[in-house]
């Protein structure tokens, strides 16, 4: 089904120039689709000036009703229920996935095939072969590929990273990070896909821990080896339709890891943790400091100097508390204010912006497929410790 189609050339912001047209092929518009949908035509309030016009051209749904109707509110050019119909569409510059997770697979080769640029939800497949090809297509093709792990766009994130790779911690020792929602303690309410094994491929390990594995991985290097253990508290719940249903994926996941830096942590997931709304906790320490983030105050990275010296009354030691808000580097920054609070959309909008500002300019970014390659291969280590009662090198 197809509507208007217009197009342009390209358009002259304030400065003169001609901004690269990026016409975008959004794949599913669940909630993570409206989440990219929203970032795409937002990201000219949080960057300026945008040095590309990007928009999204065309949706595929499941159902031609749901593909219509959404085309129609949101104005998008393209309607379908064809995902090929987008990914060979010539007026398509970008495929954004939005799917769930054991369809990510094939899109992906169709997509990179056609010589499409690629923003992928995470996890990218359901297994580490499926990830390791697709991450050599993406690096034979030349194409821009990136994955959204929203979270490293986060600014304290992005200051953690700074600190680290300035070595005010030192050496990494050991790290602690966790991510609690409380979802899979209600057991009247129906199993959604990402509760079905089926389906999502696996549970919160992929849901919530590879955000959480991500972040290590970003912050402190590659995974050397894993020790997992799964948990499923409700064994039977409501199903989409009512009926009795058998739970099928990790409900928590827990882990112990050693980095190929030689430090070791934990790492702990959860869709049980009662009282919990989005709970992702990271601790770090190295030789000569350490930091700490919550979620729920995501305005604020707190580290620690070692270096500072205790004496009668505490001295000068303890935490700081570094105020990064929403004090994004140019071109970010200036909206909202940069003293305005931050939030968990806002690591969304510079993902977005990093991936597509790639693909305008050419120059790869990461987190691209091998990076999620990476932590997939962690996440089926972690799966395969947890079976075989033992710990696995990645």
């Amino acid at each position: 089904m197809r509507y208007n189609i217009i197009m342009y050339s390209c358009m002259l912001p304030r400065g003169g120039f001609c901004m690269k047209k990026l016409n975008i092929g959004l794949i599913g518009f669940g909630s993570m689709g409206k989440v990219h949908a929203y970032c795409v035509d937002n990201l000219k309030y949080y960057y300026s000036p945008l040095d590309f016009d990007a928009k999204i051209y065309g949706v595929c749904t499941t159902t031609e009703k749901k593909s219509a109707a959404v085309a129609r509110e949101y104005g998008f050019s393209v309607a379908t229920t064809d995902e090929d119909v987008l990914i060979n569409d010539p007026n398509i510059d970008v495929i954004d996935i939005c799917t769930p997770n054991i369809y990510h697979y094939e899109t992906l080769k169709k997509a990179i095939a056609a010589k499409k640029h690629v923003y992928c939800e995470k996890p990218l497949c359901v297994t580490s072969d499926e990830a390791n090809e697709i991450a050599r297509l993406a690096k034979d093709s030349g194409l821009i590929c990136n994955v959204v792990f929203n979270n490293r766009f986060l600014a304290p994130f992005l200051r953690a990273k700074q600190i680290i790779d300035d070595g005010k911690l030192g050496r990494i020792l050991s790290f602690s990070a966790e991510y609690l929602h409380n979802s899979c303690t209600d057991i009247k309410r129906p199993a959604g896909w990402k509760q079905d094994r089926n389906i999502c491929g696996g549970g919160v390990l992929f849901d919530l821990g590879s955000h959480v594995l991500d972040l290590v991985y970003f912050l402190c290097g590659e995974f050397e080896s894993v020790n997992g253990c799964s948990q499923i508290a409700f064994k039977t719940r409501a199903g989409a339709d009512g009926s009795e249903w058998q739970t099928n994926a990790d409900e928590a996941f827990y882990l112990t890891a050693t980095l190929k830096c030689g430090a070791m942590g934990t790492v702990s997931v959860s869709k049980l943790a009662v009282g919990s709304n989005d709970d992702l906790n990271l601790c770090i320490y190295g030789e000569k400091g350490s930091i700490k983030f919550n979620m729920m105050q995501p305005n604020f990275l707190y580290f620690y100097d070692g270096t500072s010296r205790s004496g009668a009354l505490g001295g000068n030691a303890g935490y700081t508390a570094i105020e990064c808000v929403g004090r994004y580097p140019t071109p970010g920054g200036l909206f909202p204010a940069p003293k305005s609070p931050s939030s968990w959309l806002r690591g969304h909008v510079g993902s977005m912006y990093e991936f597509l500002s790639s693909v305008s300019t050419g120059i790869p970014h990461s987190p691209d497929f091998s990076d999620a390659a990476h932590v997939q291969a962690v996440m089926e280590a972690a799966y395969r410790s947890d079976k075989e009662r033992r710990e696995i090198k990645i």
